[in-house]
Parts: structure tokens; C-alpha cells; sequence
């Protein structure tokens, strides 16, 4: 995926801007600090697998997403708890309706403060790794996440994040323990195992 996202940004640097001909002098990208970015949802994913009776795995993600990172580094992200896709129509509808309550928890967010400097001199074809810090809050209650992310800027005015390595996260975190349980014994398995890899790519936009 890097190296397709370095692709596309040499293929971004190598051709003319709207009123810039060929053989012009290039011109200079503009920081990727300028200006807020807004969420691609089309373009972005998040996923995590979670495991039953000790050895059967199923991929589940949240197909709607949105977000935004603004000039100063305030970064978030809103998830659709009832955009839940396990791939079982019944087994979406306990997690809206058992696991997450959406009626009254329709939404998980994620926030973080970042530093522009760290990001300023990020040019269009590059990449770099960060460790990023950011608070989750689930029904209510709020849990630190750590990772480490990939930050690419394919083009002009596209960043992709993904992480170096699955976020793992458990339910007793968001104190979701007696949910899972409700979960396991709705069912009927010898087990749903708390803790969760997730994965994301998150595509940002200027503007």
C-alpha cells in the first residue's frame, strides 16, 4: 500500500498544475499543515475480527465514518454504531441493539490533539510514522488508545493513516463485559473472546 501510495504521488508531482506548462518550473506544495482535512468515508475503512468458541474468526467493520482534522492538530472521528456490517443481518441486530445500545448510544468517537510541526514537512509522495495517542469513548465511557500510524500524502491534497499494527482492544475497557455476555448466552457459545484486533485506513481530504 505505500509503495502505491508513493506511486501516486510521483505520478502527482510529475504532472503540471491547472495553468502550469509543461517545462514550467515546478510549483511548491502547499504544507500539509494549510488548511483542515475532512474525511474521504468512500475511501476510508475500519475493521476488526472477532473470535467465538475459541477459534472461529469473523471480519465485522462500520461502513460510515466521519471526521476531521483541523488547522491546530484537533483531530476526531465519529463512528455509526448502527452502520455495524458482521456479515449475519441477525447478528448486526443484537450488536445495535444488545451490544451498543443505539437508540441511545448512536455514536462512537475518537479524538486526539496532534502536532503540526511534527506533520509540516510531509511532502506529496511521502511518508512517515508517528505514535499517536487518542481517546475512545463508547456508551459514555472513555478509554486511551496508543498506536503507531503510517501517514502517507499520495497527493496535493489527500493524507491517508493507517496503523504500523492491529489496535487491540477489549471490552473491558468500555466496560462491555456484561453486553459480551448477553452476546454469548443469545448465541448459545462456550465463548466470545473480549479482546479485539482493529484495523483502519482513514483518507483525508483538504477542504
Amino acid at each position: 500500500m505505500a509503495a502505491a501510495a508513493l506511486a501516486l504521488g510521483l505520478a502527482a508531482c510529475a504532472q503540471p498544475t491547472p495553468g502550469q506548462q509543461p517545462g514550467d518550473a515546478p510549483t511548491a506544495s502547499a504544507s500539509v499543515t494549510e488548511g483542515a482535512w475532512s474525511l474521504d468515508p468512500a475511501a476510508s475503512r475500519l475493521t476488526y475480527v472477532s473470535i467465538k468458541a475459541g477459534e472461529i474468526a469473523e471480519t465485522n467493520r462500520f461502513a460510515q465514518l466521519s471526521g476531521a482534522v483541523a488547522p491546530d492538530g484537533t483531530a476526531s472521528l465519529e463512528i455509526d454504531l448502527a452502520s455495524i456490517d458482521t456479515g449475519a443481518e441477525l447478528r448486526d441486530e443484537r450488536m445495535r441493539d444488545v451490544f451498543f445500545a443505539v437508540a441511545e448510544n448512536p455514536v462512537a468517537s475518537v479524538s486526539a490533539k496532534l502536532d503540526p510541526a511534527a506533520f509540516a514537512g510531509l511532502a506529496v509522495g511521502q511518508s512517515l510514522t508517528r505514535s499517536l495517542k487518542a481517546s475512545v469513548t463508547i456508551k459514555g465511557v472513555a478509554a486511551d488508545v496508543e498506536t503507531e500510524v503510517l501517514v502517507t500524502r499520495p497527493a496535493e491534497d489527500r493524507v491517508t493513516v493507517v496503523p504500523t499494527a492491529p489496535v487491540l482492544v477489549s471490552t473491558d475497557m468500555f466496560e462491555l463485559t456484561d453486553e459480551l455476555g448477553e452476546l454469548r448466552a443469545m448465541a448459545q457459545l462456550p465463548s466470545i473472546t473480549p479482546a479485539v484486533p482493529v484495523t483502519f485506513v482513514l483518507s483525508f481530504k483538504r477542504g
